[in-house]
């Protein structure tokens, strides 16, 4: 899928549901047509998201009564608000019923893994996108749970997952047979989504799955196969408790004493080399940790750091990242092959540094180039680009929620379903 400055090319003038879909009794008009006429209405919405894409101000046009998009943190923002209005519109998703928790339709959501299950549960409970007649649907939902079926299909220890692997074949292979959509497209316009590690290896077990259809991971590493045009990154987010309330905030810049903070353990080659090279370094401005010390707490280190290192682990995602961003710290993305989410829409560039791998030992001559002004600036696009990572109950516009569901949206708008 093209990111959203080419996303110009993707819409005509605001058109209302109602308007695509003419009000004839369904039962007797033919499923081929319904498609049509569902492709029809992406096809608008195409040439309208294309029309705003063309005007590069920095705050969309469009008028909402939530909020407007502005600012260097979009690549277009225009374009954005478009697309998000159009998505609210149009886009539909259908769940499939089949399957029992708590392997599906439900997941964790007070982990590391709290994302994919917050998200299973909002799908479940039912919102704006959800619709019960698959015949609407833009989108097929497949709601099993890698984290659950890690946890009562995976032997501890025995570093197979053929187990998990058979049991999404089954889930295809029953929902393929009970329902026409999954063959219609050979899975193109279904997704599923997992924030577990092992989300994609689960994935290759169904070849269509893993090559057609849109793969919502955490772990967005385009060396394992995420595909950026079709498979969308999701933040992972760890929940310690459970609670949604308090995550937000931190020091006012000029009370931020420490250049750079990481504290967590050797996980990786890239962790290794960032702990190899900077900790027990005694160096008060960047300070390194594999164990965060005695009487030391770590969100309040973030809290009065300037900038928070986010190394990958064994995977390429960190929930250090969304932590970062809470506390209004610059995040340091550390990663090879890394895709952060929701990049198709935000500027990663304008709110946070990028190092390579092998510049880990130049870290702090890095960050000490970038003068006061430029990180005043960083810092203040870090507090605007949160309301795109907030977990809230209920969802509000704009959040983490709605932005997985553009991100998918937008992989939608990349493809034709024909009947």
């Amino acid at each position: 899928m093209p990111g959203p400055a080419d996303l110009p090319g993707l819409m005509e003038a605001p058109l209302n549901y109602s308007d695509a879909v003419p009000s004839v009794p369904e039962f007797s008009v033919p499923l081929s047509v319904r498609l049509e006429r569902l492709e029809a209405s992406l096809s608008r919405a195409r040439s309208s998201i294309r029309e705003a894409a063309v005007v590069r101000n920095l705050t969309s046009v469009h008028e909402d009564l939530d909020y407007v998009p502005r600012g260097t943190i979009y690549r277009n923002p225009n374009a954005f608000h478009r697309s998000y209005i159009e998505m609210e519109k149009l886009f539909r998703i259908y769940v499939y019923r089949e399957g029992e928790p708590p392997m599906f339709h439900y997941g964790p959501c007070r982990s590391i893994y709290s994302t994919e299950g917050l998200f299973i549960s909002e799908m479940e409970k039912g919102n704006i996108y959800r619709t019960t007649d698959p015949d609407e649907a833009l989108v097929c939902f497949l709601p099993f749970s890698v984290v659950m079926m890690v946890e009562y299909l995976y032997k501890h220890g025995s570093h197979e997952i053929n187990a998990i692997g058979r049991a999404v074949i089954d889930y295809i292979n029953i929902i393929s047979m009970k329902h026409l959509f999954w063959n219609r497209s050979l899975g193109a316009d279904h997704f599923m989504l997992s924030c577990h590690d092992w989300g994609p290896r689960t994935s290759s077990y169904v070849p269509n799955l893993f090559k057609n259809s849109i793969r919502v991971l955490c772990n967005a590493n385009t060396s394992e196969g995420f595909n950026p045009s079709k498979d969308a990154s999701f933040p992972e987010i760890h929940l310690r408790t459970g609670k949604l309330s308090g995550l937000i905030g931190g020091l006012s810049p000029s009370r931020r004493t420490i250049l750079a903070f990481f504290a967590g353990r050797l996980h990786g080659h890239i962790r290794s080399l960032l702990l190899s090279h900077w900790k027990d370094r005694n160096d008060s401005d960047v300070q390194v940790y594999e164990q965060v010390p005695k009487g030391m707490n770590y969100d309040l280190m973030m809290k009065k750091s300037r900038f928070c290192l986010c190394p990958s682990g064994y995977e390429v995602a960190s929930p250090r990242v969304v932590e970062a961003i809470y506390a209004e710290c610059v995040p340091v993305l550390i990663s090879d092959g890394y895709i952060p989410p929701f990049s198709d829409v935000l500027n990663w560039k304008a709110f946070s540094v990028q190092v390579e791998v092998k510049d880990i030992p130049r870290i702090k001559e890095i960050l000490m180039s970038i003068s006061q002004g430029q990180y005043l600036r960083m810092q203040r696009r870090v507090r605007q680009v949160q309301r795109h990572f907030v977990l809230n109950s209920p969802t509000k516009r704009f959040d983490v929620f709605h932005m997985t569901v553009h991100s998918i949206w937008l992989r939608r708008l990349n493809i034709q379903i024909k009947g």
